[in-house]
């Protein structure tokens, strides 16, 4: 398939379905059609088919599935030392109390770019999923100073990241790592991060086939999280989280 050929999606008819991802371009690799909106039902139906939103904003909005998929299960995270050391700082770590302000946080231009995938229409969306339940973040304050975090939706057993930002060295690593420990302990068993990365690689992320990944998300969807979970006041004591499980070698390599 060309991207001549790619399926247009009906903004007017928000019943309409995806195409299958196996029908995903190679170049550019993961596109998979154009169109629609950023409705919850649609987002959503998007996501339980193993598919995304990403685009800029002189853009269609524009849906993907890759190939290969990024993901880490959040018991195989990799806190290096370096990452430890900055555990001991007096950071404070919330979940789902500033979740605008990570996705506007997360929208910010980065250092070699001008450009942002996160639209102010994408935040709306995310922020409409919020409130439905369906999104959430956590949060790593230093005072009253918000310095990282990362958010994304929760489908079932899979938690499929979208984002995350530092503006101290260590910030999204922090969040990333107490995501994964929150996760663990409420029997998430899956990381969708999407694309893979190096960055991603280091911290325990690894690149699988879609066709895994889509049987991967199948099972997750099918399995219930307890209501229990992301309810306010959670407290997670990512120390003793550390210290009990089973971890991967831990490298003393710097990366941030």
């Amino acid at each position: 398939m060309s991207i001549d050929d790619l399926t247009w999606l009906d903004p007017e008819d928000a019943s309409a379905a995806f195409p299958q991802p196996a029908q995903a371009l190679t170049d550019p690799e993961g596109l998979l059609a154009f169109g629609g909106d950023l409705s919850p039902a649609r987002i959503m139906r998007a996501y339980q088919a193993g598919i995304f939103p990403w685009y800029s904003a002189d853009q269609p909005i524009l849906w993907w599935s890759p190939n290969p998929r990024g993901v880490l299960k959040p018991r195989e995270f990799i806190a290096h030392r370096s990452l430890k050391r900055v555990i001991n700082k007096p950071w404070q770590v919330s979940y789902d109390q500033a979740f605008e302000a990570v996705i506007r946080a997360c929208a910010e231009p980065r250092a070699d770019s001008d450009e942002t995938w996160i639209t102010e229409a994408m935040i709306q969306a995310y922020c409409q999923l919020h409130a439905l339940g369906a999104a959430h973040s956590v949060e790593v304050w230093d005072r009253e100073h918000l310095i990282g975090g990362v958010y994304g939706l929760a489908l079932g057993s899979l938690f499929a990241g979208e984002s995350m930002f530092s503006r101290q060295s260590g910030g999204s690593k922090i969040a990333l790592l107490y995501l994964s420990a929150y996760l663990d302990q409420w029997h998430y068993t899956l990381i969708d991060t999407q694309l893979p990365s190096a960055h991603l690689t280091s911290l325990g992320g690894r690149a699988i086939e879609r066709e895994s990944f889509l049987l991967m998300l199948q099972t997750a969807l099918s399995q219930r999280v307890t209501a229990q979970a992301w309810q306010p006041g959670q407290v997670i004591n990512v120390r003793q989280w550390l210290a009990n499980r089973q971890t991967p070698a831990v490298s003393s390599t710097k990366t941030d």
